[in-house]
C-alpha cells in the first residue's frame, strides 16, 4: 500500500492496521493495542468468550506483544508479531484453518508453532483456509481444500501448514483468499490462482477449478504489485495504478457496468483515469482508494456497505462521499456485508451491516453512509481508555468440548473425514444462544459443495450464516492439561 496513517513524532494513538470478517472486525493501534468488535460466538474477536462486542475491546494477550498486523478470516483472526518471531491465530477452528494441527475452535489468540521463530511478510484468510508467506517469499497453506483452494494438488484438508511447492521457485509478494480459492502475486509481477473457478475467479479463462497454482491469462505485459479476493470475485492492481476484475458478477462486483462473469482479467474502465493503490473485496461488493484518497465503491449494496447513503446496487465504482470528502483514505477493509476505513490522518469510518456490532458504534443497526468511529480515531483514542475495555480473565485457555456444542450423529454421512462417526451441525443451546435450532435434531451433514449458490444465498442473505459444517469426531483430539 502506497499511502499509511501518518504518524507524528510524538505519536498519538492511532489505528494502522484494520481487517474484517464475515461479521466481526478487528483493528491494531501504533500504542501497542490490538481491539476487536461484533460477533464473537467461535472465539473470533479473541477476547476468551463467545460474547458479541458492539464497540472494540482489547485483547489482552496481544497487549504489546510486538503485533504488526491483523487479518480476519470469516469466522476467525489471525495476528503477525514479526519481531518476536510469532503468528497468533483464534476462532473457528474446523477444517484446521487455524493452523494448530486439529479443529478445535480457539476463544484465546494462540501462537502457531510452525511458524515460530520464522518470520513472515504476509497472511490472507479466507472463509475456512489461510494463507502465509514465510522466509524469502514462501508460500505456506492450511485449512479446507475441498476445491483444492491449499495448492497442494489434491483435495485433502491440511490441519497444519504445508509448503506449496508449486510456487517454490517464486518469491510471493501479495497473496488473497476468496471462499474458496486463492491468489498469489509475485516479484515478477505475474498472478497464480487455484482453487473454486466455477464462476471464472481463477482467470485462467475457463470455469473449472484447479489444485494447483495456475497462471492467470490475459495479463501479459502488466505487472501486478498485489492481489484481493472477495468471495467468488478477484482483483489485481498493476504498479501502474490499473484495476483488473474477474469472476462472478451477479450483483455489479466486479465494476463492468454489467452483470456478465469473466473468465480472464478485464480492466475497470471507470478508473481507467485515476491511479489506484488500494482494493478491498467483500462477500459481493468491492471498494478501492486511489493515490489521492478518494474512494470508489461498487457491487451489493443491500445493507448500506457501499457507503452511498441507499441500498441499491452499483455495477459500476461510484465515488463515496459524505464525510469521505475532502478525506484522503490510506487503509480499506470489506467484510461479508460491512465496509472500514482509515484516513491519513487517523480518521476511522465504518459502514454497512451493524446487526453484530462488526462497526463499532455501540448499536446492532445498519448504516448507509461512512462513520466516524470516534473512539479509535486519533485525537480521541486513548490508549487507558482502551486497555480498561480489555477481559481479565485470560490467563488459561478456553476449551469448550465438541460434545458440548454438537450433536454426534452415528453413521452420518463423511464428506468432510474418515472418521466413523461425524458430528453434526447442531450448536449446544446452552452455548449458543443465537442460534435457534432444536438440540435434539441432527441437521444431515452438507454435500461437499453445494451445485449452485442459490441455496447459499438464501440461508446468508440475511441475519444468519451457514450453520458449522459437518466434522468427524476423530478430528477432534483431547486438550492436553
Amino acid at each position: 500500500m502506497e499511502d499509511s496513517v501518518a504518524r507524528s513524532s510524538e505519536e498519538e494513538p492511532c489505528v494502522t492496521a484494520v481487517s474484517c470478517g464475515s461479521s466481526h472486525s478487528i483493528a491494531l493501534l501504533s500504542c501497542g493495542i490490538v481491539t476487536s468488535w461484533g460477533r464473537g460466538e467461535d472465539g473470533q474477536l479473541g477476547h476468551g468468550q463467545a460474547d458479541e462486542c458492539l464497540t472494540p475491546k482489547a485483547i489482552s494477550a496481544l497487549t504489546d506483544a510486538g503485533v504488526e498486523n491483523v487479518i480476519c478470516g470469516a469466522e476467525y483472526t489471525i495476528a503477525v508479531a514479526p519481531s518476536r518471531g510469532r503468528i497468533y491465530s483464534w476462532g473457528w477452528g474446523d477444517f484446521g484453518r487455524l493452523g494448530h494441527g486439529d479443529c478445535s475452535d480457539v476463544f484465546l489468540p494462540r501462537p502457531i508453532e510452525f511458524f515460530s521463530g520464522r518470520p513472515v511478510s504476509h497472511v490472507a484468510c479466507g472463509d475456512t483456509h489461510t494463507l502465509v508467506v514465510a522466509g524469502d517469499g514462501e508460500l505456506f497453506t492450511f485449512g479446507r481444500n475441498q476445491n483444492g483452494q491449499l495448492g497442494l494438488g489434491h483435495t485433502n484438508d491440511c490441519l497444519s501448514p504445508q509448503r506449496v511447492v508449486a510456487l517454490q521457485e517464486e518469491k510471493i509478494l501479495s497473496v488473497a483468499c476468496g471462499s474458496e480459492h486463492s491468489l498469489a502475486a509475485t516479484e515478477k509481477g505475474t498472478v497464480f490462482s487455484w482453487g473454486w473457478g466455477r464462476y471464472g475467479n481463477l482467470g485462467d479463462g475457463e470455469s473449472q477449478d484447479r489444485h494447483l497454482p495456475t497462471r492467470v491469462v490475459g495479463l501479459e505485459g502488466v505487472r501486478v504489485v498485489s492481489a484481493e479476493c472477495g468471495w467468488r470475485h478477484s482483483a489485481v492492481v498493476s504498479e501502474d495504478g490499473r484495476v483488473f476484475t474477474f469472476g462472478w458478477s451477479k450483483y455489479g462486483q466486479l465494476g463492468h457496468g454489467d452483470h456478465v462473469d469473466h473468465t480472464r482479467p478485464s480492466q475497470v474502465a471507470a478508473l481507467q483515469h485515476t491511479r489506484i493503490t488500494t482494493v478491498a473485496g467483500g462477500w459481493r461488493h468491492t471498494v478501492a482508494a486511489d493515490s489521492s484518497g478518494n474512494l470508489y465503491a461498487w457491487g451489493w449494496n443491500k445493507f448500506g456497505q457501499l457507503g452511498l447513503g441507499d441500498t441499491e446496487d452499483r455495477l459500476a465504482p461510484m465515488l463515496v462521499g459524505g464525510e469521505l470528502v475532502g478525506q484522503h483514505v490510506a487503509l480499506l477493509a470489506c467484510g461479508w456485508r460491512h465496509t472500514v476505513c482509515v484516513t491519513t490522518t487517523g480518521r476511522v469510518y465504518s459502514w454497512g451491516r451493524g446487526v453484530n456490532g462488526q462497526l463499532g458504534h455501540g448499536m446492532d443497526q445498519d448504516l448507509y453512509n461512512p462513520t466516524l468511529l470516534s473512539c479509535l480515531t486519533r485525537g480521541q483514542l486513548r490508549r487507558d481508555t482502551i486497555l480498561a475495555t480489555a477481559s481479565q480473565d485470560t490467563d488459561a485457555e478456553l476449551y469448550v468440548a465438541p460434545a458440548d456444542r454438537y450433536a454426534v450423529v452415528p453413521g452420518a454421512d463423511e464428506p468432510y473425514g474418515n472418521g466413523s462417526a461425524s458430528v453434526g451441525a447442531v450448536p449446544s443451546m446452552s452455548l449458543l444462544v443465537h442460534e435457534v435450532m432444536s438440540s435434539t435434531t441432527a441437521a444431515p451433514a452438507h454435500p461437499q459443495q453445494q451445485p449452485e449458490d442459490a441455496s447459499v444465498e438464501a440461508d446468508m442473505d440475511g441475519e444468519g450464516r451457514p450453520p458449522k459444517k459437518a466434522r468427524t469426531s476423530a478430528e477432534f483430539p483431547l486438550p492436553e492439561h
